[in-house]
């Protein structure tokens, strides 16, 4: 009877989110890890409507007020529930999936202790996730149709050291790439970001935790504290414990530190909807970040938004492959020339590859699009 209830439980959390994690074992073991059973009849509330008000919670679940409170008291402080006021400062409660973004990220964004229960935590997440990545191969062709009508997922904001602007993008990304007419444009400077909010918080980089748990830490840097968010997601994460409010002058010292270290900035904001002020930032390595290895290892599609394109002047590089050792996403390899050759589809537009080539010899062009690149098919 535990389990079932549990599997119901799970369910309602994995609807909460995008991605199609199988409800098996491993996944009911993790969150007999993280919830205890008194919580799940008030989980399985959100298993028609994963936001809700104080009035709507009472009605789904049957529960007073007071009991309401002390459910999410204890699933606050794991991640579970997220309750920030709305526009309308009317307090709401969502109910956060597994990963991407929620229970994961806070989990690994407060510094753990490294103890037996933490190690076992973050090898089952590890095995979730291997296990995701089977469960797309083996329903391949009926999973990556659905992927491919997901938002973007995250929004590529760059390092602009070096920009060029104009038509020439229109000629130079290939004729299947859309372009699509953006009402309103992000904000592209990562300084500018910064400077837009009054709350922000940072915590530890989840994905560099994680691994550092798993004792496989970072190939490509040693900060770890560098993953911010921002107005009531920053209120959020510091009132509970996953972050800690800083200054702008901070947070701008850290941004810097990240680009000196290659890292991509990678802006998140409510609902997949770029016109909505950003809720958080990421700064991710190649090795590291999980939707990169995800990705890769044929788990999910890469889905970014991004204003950029990066423009590879043949006449300057000398083929030294910097770029190539240095871009996240293996958008760019040598050609028969020895010259550095990107691949449209797949670049972000982080800038990453600009900023580290010794011959200026890449630039970065505007001009907003979707980046959706399939996960890998792999072989059986």
């Amino acid at each position: 009877m535990s389990d079932e209830k549990y599997r119901k439980a799970a369910r309602t959390i994995v609807k909460a989110g995008l991605i199609p994690f199988p409800i098996n074992d491993t996944m009911i073991e993790l969150l007999k890890l993280l919830i205890d059973e008194e919580h799940l009849p008030f989980v399985m509330a959100f298993r028609k409507k994963s936001s809700q008000t104080m009035e709507q919670l009472k009605l789904s679940s049957k529960m007073s007020e007071n009991e309401i409170e002390m459910h999410v008291k204890k699933l606050t402080k794991k991640g579970f529930i997220f309750n920030q006021p709305s526009s309308k400062e009317v307090m709401v409660y969502r109910l956060m999936p597994l990963f991407m973004v929620g229970v994961f990220e806070y989990t690994f964004m407060k510094k753990l202790e490294i103890s037996e229960e933490n190690e076992k935590l973050a090898m089952l997440f590890a095995k979730l996730f291997d296990e995701l990545r089977n469960f797309v191969q083996k329903n391949y062709d009926n999973i990556v149709p659905i992927y491919q009508n997901f938002p973007p997922i995250d929004r590529t904001v760059p390092i602009l050291d070096k920009t060029t602007t104009g038509e020439e993008l229109k000629i130079l990304i290939n004729k299947e790439i859309s372009i699509p007419e953006e009402k309103v444009l992000p904000t592209q400077k990562v300084e500018e970001l910064i400077n837009k909010f009054e709350d922000i918080a940072v915590g530890h980089c989840f994905c560099r935790h994680h691994k550092d748990i798993l004792g496989n830490p970072c190939k490509t840097t040693n900060i770890r504290e560098n993953c911010f968010t921002f107005g009531k997601s920053a209120r959020y994460t510091s009132d509970h414990g996953f972050a800690r409010m800083i200054s702008k002058d901070e947070a701008l010292k850290i941004i810097k530190e990240s680009e000196k270290a290659g890292l991509v900035h990678k802006a998140f904001h409510p609902h997949e909807d770029i016109e909505r002020d950003e809720t958080s930032i990421c700064n991710c390595c190649e090795c590291c970040c999980a939707t990169f290895e995800m990705w890769r290892k044929g788990a999910i599609s890469m889905i970014n938004s991004t204003n950029y394109l990066s423009y590879i002047d043949e006449k300057l590089c000398t083929g030294c492959s910097i770029c190539i050792n240095k871009c996240p996403v293996n958008a760019i390899e040598l050609n028969d020339d020895n010259k550095a050759e990107r691949n449209a589809e797949w670049c972000i537009g982080c800038g990453v590859c600009a900023h580290f080539c010794p011959e200026n010899a890449i630039s970065l062009l505007e001009g907003m699009r979707k980046v959706y690149v399939p996960p890998p098919k792999l072989r059986n």
